[in-house]
């Protein structure tokens, strides 16, 4: 039996509320992330920002994103760099 299109309303009216979460998660997650890598202190304009984020997604999407590091070689934030960016 096909669902009354009011039933189907309900579940796009649930769907779409979870979706506004998820996205919301994701969007505090990449937000820490860009804090804790001191993008909130570079003063740069929006779209060259988003243009920069979008190949940085095309490198992961390609495979060709630096591997994660091994907790034990992940620096803290703050922490001092040397000039290769390395701790």
């Amino acid at each position: 039996m096909k669902k009354p299109s009011s039933k189907i309303r309900e579940e796009i009216t649930r769907l779409q509320e979870q979706l506004r979460q998820a996205e919301a998660r994701e969007a505090e997650r990449i937000g820490r992330l860009a804090l804790k890598a001191g993008l909130g202190d570079i003063e740069i304009e929006e779209r060259a920002l988003v243009a920069a984020l979008e190949e940085v997604a095309a490198q992961f999407r390609k495979g060709s994103g630096r591997a994660a590091r091994p907790a034990s070689a992940q620096v803290a934030p703050g922490a001092a760099q040397g000039p290769s960016g390395e701790a």
